[in-house]
């Protein structure tokens, strides 16, 4: 099968109680594309930068069997640029800097032969270029997947929603889907949530986990306790990469196979935490993943006798 995924491809400057970075590279379709490259085989890039991108940062996109004919260059201005640092719980962020530059005016053009992909991944974008993809797109994929964030829920909620409406999948956090939701409690939340539209919800928990729902079920699937997390930067991306990565190329979009999914969602955000930026990504194994994957069925395997 083939995935197409739309998102930012930026830089980053991170600091972290670890150390910090100079400007590498970021932004959600970066971690997607990398995640779900060691999943799905026919991954699809539409994107844009400036001119101060480097070459060896799309050739590094490219090494990994990932089409950047969508990856828009604009050589006048400047790639989208985010700084931030981390405290000492790495659960809470201050962000430093944040430079829109081409990503104020991104205007998302589909080559014709990305038209015919048979999933899409939305990145956190402005539901305004999310929803325009959607609508550009001559064949509707077999499963459209979007991610957002609660900035865009307190800016452009309306076009939000409208957004919302046309996914099959939603991946948020838990304070997202609370506030999308205005209910505390995750299981309210999310039959609020996909009443909005949506067949199937992810919500991620962080170091707790994920939680996917439907109309009917819920699957938990626990986090694996780490020695070491030195940066959360891009961990939702990566895990949303390996998540459509899976049913890419399993092509199978049941609740089972989701759970599956999930599972290889939160083993890629897994090796993504353990080194700045995306620097844990770009050399796994299939050993390391596969290993990594039975950790986290052994984490949620127990018999009982009763």
């Amino acid at each position: 099968m083939s995935l197409l995924v739309i998102g930012s491809v930026a830089f980053d400057a991170i600091e972290t109680p670890f150390g910090k970075t100079d400007k590498i590279i970021g932004g959600a379709a970066t971690y997607i594309t990398l995640s779900s490259s060691y999943l799905e085989d026919t991954i699809n890039l539409v994107a844009v930068v400036g001119g101060d991108f480097l070459k060896e940062d799309i050739q590094l996109l490219e090494s990994h069997g990932i089409d950047t004919e969508g990856l828009q260059i604009k050589e006048e201005e400047k790639s989208f640029f985010w700084s931030g640092k981390y405290h000492n719980d790495m659960n809470s962020r201050e962000t430093l800097i944040t430079e829109l530059n081409v990503l104020e005016h991104f205007d998302p053009i589909i080559p014709s032969f990305y038209q015919n992909s048979d999933y899409l991944m939305l990145g956190n974008l402005s539901p305004d270029v999310q929803r325009k993809v959607i609508e550009r797109m001559e064949n509707k994929p077999k499963l459209i997947a979007m991610d957002t964030m609660n900035f865009w829920m307190d800016i452009a909620r309306e076009s939000l929603v409208k957004t919302i409406e046309m996914v099959d999948v939603l991946i948020i956090n838990d304070e997202e889907a609370r506030q999308l939701s205005g209910e505390y409690a995750l299981v309210k939340a999310a039959k609020k949530i996909m009443e909005m539209g949506p067949r199937f919800l992810i919500i991620k928990k962080g170091e707790h986990g994920a939680l996917l729902f439907d109309s009917e079920s819920i699957y938990f699937c626990p986090a694996l306790p780490l020695e070491e997390v030195f940066d959360p930067t891009g961990a939702g991306d990566t895990f949303a990469g390996g998540f459509i990565g899976y049913l890419a190329s399993t092509d199978d979009i049941s609740f089972g196979n989701m759970k599956r999914a999930v599972i290889y969602g939160s083993a890629m955000a897994s090796f993504c935490v353990e080194k700045f930026g995306t620097e844990r990504l770009v050399n796994l194994s299939k050993s390391e993943i596969n290993s990594r994957v039975q950790q986290f069925i052994d984490l949620s395997q127990v018999q009982i006798s009763i």
